[in-house]
């Protein structure tokens, strides 16, 4: 038997005691910002407030097998490598900054068989043999990329987040080591590793916070099957985020919820008019007056979509920007309009709070339920989804159009359209809406920061009609209040709720209250808090540039990495450009970690060079390069040009009126 798992703090996992070694058939260090961001912030979320007493933050386990005939404990990482990974770096920055006493972190826990570029890139991070960055002392060839990227992604998350919190590095450091919490499993001496591995592949999923939520709701409703399965229906139907919510249903169930003709209209107005609709089709999910128990209902299959002839509605064919549960905290503050957390973490105390222990749980649960498929439908046909088609992929915003010939229910076509209008240019509105909405999306990769899809769904769930342009003033009005009123702001932001609930997604910031020289110390290097600023002004560059190529075609990606083009540390002996201009604006761009792993040093002719011949990273990049020489003046000229883009958008009040919203 291996021996029962052990608790450990962080610090006495990594005090240098035990080895722990990341095997070769282990994937590289993989993550991202979003992976990273919400572990520092779970970890803030449980630091002790006021005067309470620290609690323990269990933050998972890690499995391991120990190598025998070792003089020292070395364990074989199984499970947890990327957790570890990330714990290790952000140990190693603590450090390297001086931001607290480490002075017990004077060995590295984690090695790597067989991989030279990892063992380096740790290697030089722990040791701190860089002023800023690894890259200064490896060569191309010594980098691991991913993980050079997961302690620039550090360097640059962390600080923001305790400035946003209010935490000291020290308070940080502390909670860190002493009171998060991790679970050491060793599995067996003679454990088939490869039989392990095909156990972990295929073992069942524990059951889900959003789960519990269900058959909580579903035993407020007890007493009222109808109800009941009105709620199982719908739930079932949403779950899957990838999927378009009718092909949840059963034909019939879609033709009374959606409407006969195409199946794209939202027919009922409330609970009890949904639960008609779902009682009178054909294929009703329950038997009229059949006796079935709450477990009963909630054990049996949703129902399952008919494919049509070319199976469009495979969910294979989309990926969605949200998951469920945080779905589902959206919807509730949509409904509610209730400053809750989007944090799924806490998702059961907050629909505890809203809608289980209200003074009538059973109105709260119809009304939740009713507004949960309706956000859903309004979600599928206005906000953004990943589509794969034929090998390829790409940002789209479509809605589901059922053609059968003017009989719903029997043979026919389903086919996804584009929501505003069959237009495939880069004037088009469906085209606009969808670039500004994945701007938003790859600026916040984590789930518990997408404000801007609140913001979206807000409008939508309260707009009498939603009007193709009046939801992208709308959507552009939001995006220039978190630019300007949060992120540019020259003492503390707006708060999200306040600038979408308070102020209607209306920028509050003036035109004639800014200049570039007001914005510049917020924009330099190291200042700018979110890639928004960055990805805001890329969509406003590709209105005025996009009538050729290659910014016509140009389409927003995760890039996490902000890159100095003329470089911080020059290679081939050109200049060091003084702080003002290197750090400056105007000489930084997003690009992807690879490329600013591999171009860092690189004088900014070679960029260019390289970036004539590759996929555009940015349009403000692509005015960069098109720049001959690049130099101080060269800087000067193009920050001068980014803040007239930035501030004409602020020329004149935005008009806007989220159509109903209260």
């Amino acid at each position: 038997m291996s021996d029962r798992p052990k608790q450990f703090s962080i610090k006495a996992l990594l005090d240098g005691n035990d080895e722990y070694v990341i095997p070769m058939y282990q994937r590289n260090y993989a993550w991202e910002e979003g992976e990273i961001t919400q572990l520092i912030q779970d970890v803030i979320d449980y630091l002790p407030k006021q005067d309470k007493p620290a609690r323990n933050y269990y933050i998972g386990s890690l499995v391991v097998y120990e190598r025998p005939d070792s003089k020292t404990p070395v364990f074989e990482t199984i499970d947890g490598q990327q957790r570890l990974t990330t714990l290790s770096l952000l140990t190693s920055y603590l450090k390297n900054t001086k931001a607290a006493d480490l002075d017990w972190y004077s060995n590295l826990s984690i090695h790597f068989d067989s991989r030279e570029h990892s063992r380096a890139t740790f290697a030089a991070i722990f040791e701190g043999r860089f002023k800023d960055d690894p890259a200064e002392v490896l060569a191309e060839k010594q980098i691991n990329t991913g993980i050079l990227n997961g302690y620039r992604l550090i360097q640059k998350v962390l600080p923001q987040k305790l400035k946003e919190n209010g935490v000291s590095a020290q308070q940080f450091a502390d909670y860190l080591f002493n009171y998060v919490q991790i679970m050491r499993v060793k599995v067996p001496a003679d454990t088939d590793l490869n039989h392990y591995f095909e156990i972990m592949n295929n073992r069942g999923e524990q059951l889900e916070k959003h789960e519990v939520l269900k058959a909580r709701m579903m035993e407020k409703l007890q007493g009222c099957q109808q109800s009941q399965n009105c709620l199982h229906t719908v739930w079932e139907a949403c779950a899957n985020m990838e999927r378009y919510v009718q092909m949840g249903f059963t034909p019939g169930q879609r033709s009374s919820i959606f409407g006969e003709q195409d199946w794209g209209r939202f027919e009922p107005a409330n609970f009890d008019e949904l639960t008609a609709a779902l009682h009178r089709s054909p294929e009703v999910a329950y038997k009229e007056g059949a006796k079935l128990s709450l477990t009963d209902i909630i054990a049996r299959p949703p129902v399952s979509a008919e494919k049509t002839d070319n199976g469009e509605e495979a969910p294979e064919r989309f990926n969605t920007v949200i998951n469920f549960p945080n779905f589902l905290l959206h919807v509730l503050r949509a409904d509610t309009q209730a400053d809750i957390p989007l944090d799924d973490k806490r998702l059961l105390d907050t629909f505890e709070t809203h809608v289980l222990k209200q003074s009538d749980p059973v109105a709260a649960v119809k009304r939740f339920t009713f507004s949960l498929l309706r956000c859903k439908y309004l979600f599928d046909h206005y906000v953004i989804k990943r589509e794969f088609i034929k090998g390829a992929d790409g940002w789209s915003l479509k809605r589901f159009k059922w053609n059968d010939g003017g009989k719903a229910g029997g043979a026919g076509r389903g086919s996804y359209v584009n929501t505003f209008g069959e237009e495939d240019g880069s004037e088009g509105i469906n085209r606009r809406i969808l670039m500004l909405l994945s701007a938003f999306h790859v600026s916040t990769p984590t789930l518990v920061y997408k404000h801007w899809l609140n913001a979206a769904l807000y409008y939508l769930f309260h707009a009498e009609q939603v009007e193709a342009q009046a939801y992208l003033r709308y959507m552009e009005s939001v995006a220039k209040a978190f630019v300007f009123d949060r992120f540019l702001a020259p003492v503390a932001g707006l708060e999200y709720f306040a600038m979408i609930y308070g102020n209607k997604g209306v920028c509050q910031t003036r035109r004639e209250g800014l200049t570039a020289e007001t914005l510049r110390p917020r924009l330099s290097f190291g200042n700018i808090e979110n890639n928004l600023v960055f990805n805001f002004l890329d969509y406003l560059l590709w209105l005025d540039h996009g009538a050729s190529e290659p910014v016509k075609s140009y389409e927003f990606t995760f890039r996490s990495s902000v890159e100095h083009y003329y470089p911080q540390h020059p290679l081939q002996g050109i200049d060091q450009l003084a702080p003002e201009y290197l750090n400056s604006f105007g000489n930084l761009c997003l690009i992807s970690h690879e490329k600013n792993s591999r171009l860092s040093n690189f004088t900014p002719g070679q960029k260019r060079e390289f970036y004539q011949k590759n996929t555009l990273d940015s349009v403000k990049q692509h005015l960069m390069i098109k720049t001959e020489p690049w130099d101080a003046h060269a800087i000067s000229a193009h920050y001068q040009q980014m803040m007239d883009v930035l501030l004409k958008s602020l020329a004149s009040r935005d008009r806007v009126n989220p159509a109903g919203c209260t």
